[in-house]
This record gives structure tokens, C-alpha cells and sequence, in this order.
């Protein structure tokens, strides 16, 4: 089976400009097949703040009303998403700049409202990912670079976590290759301990994040990056990392193991 490498960038490299040059550098070098995912929540964020709008979390999930989805679509499907493809095509890298929509790609389904309403969020399964749309994409040597908006078919768009979406479209393409999962952001893994930058887990089974989860070691947003990172392995995906940007293209960080 041919490589596949999905890539998800979040945290703070996508808001500090020189981060983000680097790590576009090291990702356009990978060799293709490949996939970047991208979220955005410190821009929408501090734009929703400006504009009044209250900003709403729920265990490291937005919760999104329509206003926070207007906002949320213009930074993410918008600004971030075009600088992203912008530079990876300075760095030689054919990227094509995407949400869930486009081409029926990732679509989703709208939440239910118990027992959080999170509004208008979607949920993404492998199931449901649009297989040969981006198998025709990556055979014609284009880089799809997502954002995560998603659409419930029903003519309306959902705000989907990042790391959901990496997770489902990992899976759904590990029937066809041999599909590698990165998580990357601006810290060296998971931490044992969440103060210092230099307690980073090399390795974790479930078990293991279910007991540091149980002693409030890991919280906020990432316990949707791990839940994801665990529910690719289930699904189908070979490798899953988590790790900082500036190790996107060496075996660094937490590898998650499914045993």
C-alpha cells in the first residue's frame, strides 16, 4: 500500500507567522501522498471577542451559535485557509484549499442538542468521507488542505473539530494506504505533567490516557485530540503521533499504540 501522511495543525503555530512558515516548509518537503487539516480557534477567538460575541467552550470543544459559525467559516475556510495553500504553493507544494463541502468531501451531521448543546457543530464519520474524491486528488498530485467547516447536506455548514476531521479522514483512506496520523502544535506531546515541556509521554495506550484523563492530568483540548488519536487506531490508521510542528518530519512526540 502506497504512504499516506495526514497532517493536523493547530494550537498557536497557525497564529504566529514565522512557526507557520517553518512548518509549511517541513510539510510541503514530505513526500506525497499527503493531507493537511488546519483549525484556527485563537484567530476566531480573538475576532468573536472584538465583535461581542460570547466565546463558549465545553471540555476543549467550541460551542458554536449562528454568529460564532459566521465568524468561525470567514476565519477559517476563509483567511487561514487560503494563507495556508498561498504559502505551500511558494514552497512548492500543489495544495488546493478545502472545507468539508467542496466536492461533497466530509460531510457531516449536525449534533444532538443533549446532553450539551453545542449548536451548530457537526459530526464526522469515516464512513461518510468522500473516498474518491480525494483519491482522485492526491492521484493527480494535488495536496488537499482542509479546514474545518463541514456541511450537513442539507444545504447548511457545521463547525467540526480539527482533530475529529484528521481522525476520520486518516481512517477512511486506511483502506486504500497505509495511512500515518500527525497531531502537531506548539508542545513536544502529551505531558506528564502539564508545567513542564520536557514530561513528554513517549508512548500511551488507551488504558493509560483513560487514567491520566481520571486524574485530571489531561483536560481541556486535549482529550478531543487523544480521543481522536485513539479512535483512528480503532478505525484502521497505522501510525498516530502527537508532537510539536517543529518535529513534523521525524518519529518525536507521543505515539499512541492500540493494544
Amino acid at each position: 500500500m502506497k504512504a499516506l501522511t495526514v497532517v493536523k495543525i493547530g494550537g498557536n503555530i497557525i497564529d504566529r507567522p514565522a512557526a507557520l512558515r517553518t512548518f509549511l516548509l517541513d510539510f510541503a518537503a514530505l513526500e506525497s501522498p499527503k493531507i493537511l487539516v488546519h483549525g484556527g480557534g485563537v484567530l476566531a477567538t480573538e475576532l468573536l471577542e472584538k465583535t461581542g460575541v460570547p466565546v463558549r467552550m465545553h471540555e476543549g470543544r467550541r460551542i458554536t451559535d449562528e454568529e460564532t459559525l459566521k465568524i468561525c467559516t470567514m476565519v477559517y475556510a476563509g483567511w487561514i485557509n487560503k494563507t495556508v495553500v498561498a504559502q505551500l504553493q511558494q514552497a512548492g507544494c500543489n495544495a488546493i484549499g478545502l472545507s468539508g463541502a467542496d466536492a461533497d468531501s466530509v460531510p457531516a451531521t449536525k449534533r444532538p442538542p443533549a446532553p450539551v448543546d453545542f449548536g451548530f457543530v457537526g459530526d464526522v464519520a469515516a464512513s461518510r468521507i468522500n473516498v474518491p474524491a480525494l483519491s482522485l486528488l492526491l492521484d493527480n498530485g494535488l495536496c488537499p488542505v482542509f479546514c474545518a467547516i463541514t456541511h450537513d447536506a442539507q444545504g447548511g455548514l457545521l463547525n467540526t473539530n480539527a482533530d475529529t476531521m484528521a481522525s476520520a479522514i486518516a481512517a477512511a483512506l486506511s483502506k486504500t494506504y497505509y495511512s500515518k496520523l500527525l497531531f502537531c502544535f506548539e508542545k513536544g506531546g502529551v505531558l506528564a505533567r502539564p508545567d513542564d515541556e520536557h514530561s513528554v509521554i513517549p508512548e500511551m495506550d488507551a488504558a493509560y490516557f483513560e487514567q491520566l484523563k481520571q486524574q485530571q492530568i489531561i483536560s481541556k483540548g486535549m482529550l478531543p485530540k487523544l480521543d481522536n488519536a485513539f479512535a483512528a487506531l480503532r478505525n484502521g490508521v497505522a501510525e498516530v503521533y502527537i508532537k510539536h510542528a517543529r518535529h513534523l518530519r521525524s518519529d518525536t512526540g507521543t505515539r499512541c499504540i492500540f493494544n
